[in-house]
């Protein structure tokens, strides 16, 4: 940390420090905790960021913070009205051994002429310049955390009685745990993991190594699952539960010690369902050893949890900034929040990760796969019917007017391919309020039904995918503006991978489920990653990977020539492997070059209920 002595010398030393460092000003009268500072200048995710009395700025925020020194500076030299004596704060890259009562020492600041009036400080002021020409400053909620420079002796007493009643200890490890959980997670796991998450922090340990101890001791307990033993199932529920602990660590860590990084992103957004599914093909691997194949249970409940997700995703994209009056629905749910059970008993409803990797674990060391797999297919079910018909009924509440940002995050998680494109681009958009869902659905229904009901490997079910293509793209020809336009990523989502596990299915052909499984599994990353990468501003995968998959009405298409062509063959588990070995290969490789890239949002996902 470096003293300046006036508002120019805090200029002079801010333009020595390289281009690519922090930096933060702060003012030496500061009084506060020192979470309150850590709050303020270290969190990674924002160009600039304040407290009182205390301002940071990252790389891109500096030539900013630079522009309104430079004003401050010119306006002390006019003689500008200062309200403290011109002195100057304390600058420097980082924020640095602060004392441990969160005091800092040193001359008094010199404000600038153009300062807030909430915080006359030269940070402050120089925080309301940034603002003021567009550079956005995060001012973190600190609670019950002190933050102050006293103006006299009366205030510092304040500021001290404050900073001595508040034990910011407990403030950093409750606020380490996330505000909106599941029963389980709240009551069962976060009362013990936050410590092990501060154990990790005092130890060096970063979440992205939790994180991956997470995955691998998930991965260990598939692979004693798929033992086949009851010593193996035991040992499995046992570690899932471990796996889940570390789940909640990682979060609570980098909370707790603000590391969010783009590469934190990116594990933490497909760790949890890579695990969750790789423990379902564990299962099934260890019932098949037994005598019992429920490959095909395994895919279903896959495929229900995946289109789960596409409906919460898709409802919170299609409403993130739309416009519209409050429905009488979420003005019910809003009066029953204020009930305290009631939060807990809906949040237990929609079965959300918690909870249910508990009732797997526990399940899994009692019973058997296959009703594993029946509990979580009913409770999956019962889950999907509960917040479809909740958020159906909202959008059929209110007149919301969605924004060109909704509608284009609809298009992309639709997952449209070139056909589907092709179609969409000669088409005549349809009009009414309900006609897009319904065409999508429509095409859904005839895709999944010839699936079903026609002879396996029938021409007639290709014909079906060519109604199913013509379909889609009539359904993405104009802008997904509607009330339940929200509804078609969830029904194209359902239809590819319905599709392709009836059609394993029904093929009578050895290995084909698990092949399909493999397939439906790298799909659905590929979905996964369009979602995270929209909830980091940063858009959509770009077009050319989605050509080249094909797009959902590609993909669906070719598994039923797949079908039609292989008939009563091993090539068609071949075919399957060699489709989900491409598609695996070609996301992953995108998807590793993006959130490795500068242009990742360094965000630390906190994840869904479900």
């Amino acid at each position: 940390m470096l003293t300046a002595a006036d508002a120019g010398d805090a200029a002079a030393l801010l333009a020595a420090v390289p281009a690519g460092r922090r930096v933060a000003l702060v003012d030496p009268r500061f009084v506060g905790h020192v979470h309150a500072l850590r709050l303020g200048l270290t969190d990674p995710r924002f160009p600039a960021a304040a407290v009182a009395g205390a301002l940071t700025a990252q790389a891109e925020a500096r030539p900013a913070l630079v522009r309104a020194l430079q004003r401050t500076t010119a306006a002390v030299v006019a003689g500008a009205p200062t309200a403290a004596p011109e002195t100057g704060p304390q600058t420097g890259p980082q924020t640095g051994a602060e004392p441990a009562d969160g005091r800092a020492t040193g001359p008094t600041a010199a404000p600038a002429a153009d300062a807030a009036p909430e915080d006359p400080t030269l940070p402050g002021r120089i925080a309301a310049a940034l603002e003021a020409e567009g550079t956005p400053v995060h001012r973190p909620a600190l609670g019950s955390l002190v933050a102050a420079v006293p103006a006299d002796a009366e205030e510092e007493a304040a500021a001290v009685a404050g900073l001595t009643s508040v034990d910011d200890e407990a403030v950093r490890l409750r606020s380490a745990v996330k505000a909106h959980d599941g029963f389980f997670t709240t009551f069962c796991i976060s009362p013990y993991s936050r410590y092990i998450a501060r154990w990790c922090a005092r130890r060096g340990l970063t979440p992205n190594q939790v994180t991956t101890a997470s995955l691998v001791t998930a991965l260990i307990a598939a692979g004693a699952a798929a033992t086949g033993t009851r010593g193996g199932y035991i040992a499995a529920g046992l570690l899932l539960l471990v796996s889940f602990v570390l789940d909640c660590t990682d979060g609570q860590l980098a909370r707790y010690s603000l590391q969010y990084s783009t590469m934190g992103a990116w594990l933490d957004a497909t760790f949890d369902r890579a695990k969750e599914y790789a423990f379902y093909a564990g299962l099934a691997i260890g019932a098949v050893r037994g005598g019992d194949d429920v490959w095909t249970l395994a895919l279903g409940a896959m495929v229900l949890q995946a289109c789960r997700h596409v409906v919460d995703f898709s409802f919170n994209e299609a409403n993130h900034d739309a416009v519209a009056n409050t429905s009488p629905t979420a003005a019910l749910s809003n009066k029953l929040d204020s009930v305290g059970w009631t939060v807990w008993a809906r949040r237990m409803i929609v079965l959300p990760i918690g909870e249910r990797w508990a009732m797997i674990a526990v399940l899994t060391a009692l019973t058997t796969p296959r009703i594993v797999f029946y509990a979580l297919l009913v409770g999956c079910s019962l889950a999907a019917c509960y917040t479809t018909a909740g958020r159906l009924l909202r959008s059929l509440t209110r007149k919301a007017r969605r924004t060109d940002r909704a509608a284009q995050a609809l298009a992309d998680l639709a997952d449209s391919g070139p056909l589907a494109q092709a179609v969409a681009a000669v088409a005549p958009g349809l009009r009414g309020a309900f006609t897009v869902p319904a065409a999508a659905l429509l095409g859904a229904l005839v895709m999944v039904g010839a699936a079903l009901f026609l002879p396996y490997g029938s021409w007639l079910t290709v014909a079906a995918a060519g109604v199913y293509v013509l379909l889609s793209g009539l359904a993405v020809a104009r802008p997904l503006k509607g009330a339940l336009d929200w509804l078609v990523p969830p029904v194209f989502r359902a239809a590819e991978y319905v599709t392709i596990l009836v059609l394993a299915a029904r093929s009578d052909v050895p290995h084909a489920v698990p092949a399909a499984f493999g397939l439906v599994s790298a799909v659905a990353y590929h979905h996964y990653d369009t979602v995270y990468r929209i909830r980091g501003g940063t858009g959509a995968p770009p077009r050319w990977l989605v050509r080249t998959i094909g797009g959902h009405e590609g993909r669906t298409a070719l598994v039923a020539v797949l079908a039609a062509v292989l008939t009563h063959a091993s090539g068609f588990t071949t075919a399957l492997t060699a489709l989900a070995v491409a598609v695996a290969l070609v996301v992953l490789v995108e998807s590793i070059r993006f959130w490795v890239s500068s242009s990742a949002p360094a965000v630390h996902d906190e994840g869904e209920l479900a």
